[in-house]
């Protein structure tokens, strides 16, 4: 049940269906050149929708901003701040639980690891204050590497390489830019670097070139797939 296309009637009667929430966060940030900028937005809420195909639960509006730390200084990169990520997923989780959404599934399509710990750490405090809440955080390549791994070609493929690359040729082709040539940049060791674009020139991290139409249609249903069985855990869980 997309939220957004329901009445409070049908929200209220969606509850007896059902009291898990799919809720996709994503980013608007660069995916090369050949990629548009909402691209990890674009993947959470489709795997989230996806899954509502395959049993009920709600999908909630996804939230395109994110924390974006590696690809700051890229053109088309739109971060916010650590802090303002864990407020925004706390209120929006305390605001579903109130509703009587117990089960929450916080789902990012971007999966930067500082992004990732302020969403955890979200919602480690509201299943720690609030009573009944189960929370379950996880990411778009945590949903790629436990399900995907024959399909995908590329080792250590994470950003606009061949699994993005794929999903959008897949989801929405209008989109692809062509490709871009493969990159696997490499970070000073322990340095927060300023100008980070000196070692992230052409912002790929993987091969585009071994994307498929094909492969993008078998990932996004392979990621729906597993997120469901995932869910499975998260209602039994005592």
């Amino acid at each position: 049940m997309d939220i957004t296309r329901i009445t409070m009637n049908e929200f209220e009667e969606g509850l007896e269906k059902t009291q898990t929430v799919i809720i996709p966060f994503g980013s608007v940030e660069e995916h090369g050149a050949h990629l548009p900028l909402g691209t990890d937005t674009m993947h959470a809420h489709e795997i989230a929708l996806r899954t509502s195909q395959l049993r009920p639960v709600f999908v909630a509006p996804p939230i395109w901003y994110g924390l974006c730390r590696s690809t700051s200084e890229h053109p088309g990169t739109i971060s916010i701040k650590g802090l303002t990520l864990r407020r925004l997923a706390l209120d929006i989780i305390k605001a579903f639980y109130h509703k009587g959404l117990i089960n929450q599934v916080l789902l990012s399509g971007h999966a930067g690891g500082t992004h990732m710990c302020y969403l955890v750490d979200a919602a480690e405090e509201a299943v720690n204050s609030l009573d009944g809440l189960k929370c379950m955080v996880l990411s778009i390549i945590d949903l790629v590497k436990d399900s995907c791994g024959d399909i995908v070609e590329t080792p250590n493929d994470s950003h606009a390489g061949e699994v993005e690359t794929s999903i959008i040729q897949a989801m929405s082709p209008e989109l692809v830019r062509g490709t871009a040539p493969k990159e696997f940049p490499s970070f000073p060791k322990y340095l927060i670097t300023r100008e980070k674009r000196i070692y992230w020139q052409g912002g790929v991290w993987g091969d585009p070139s071994k994307a498929t139409p094909e492969k993008g249609k078998n990932i996004l249903d392979r990621e729906s797939r597993h997120l469901s069985s995932l869910i499975d855990l998260l209602e039994g869980d005592p």
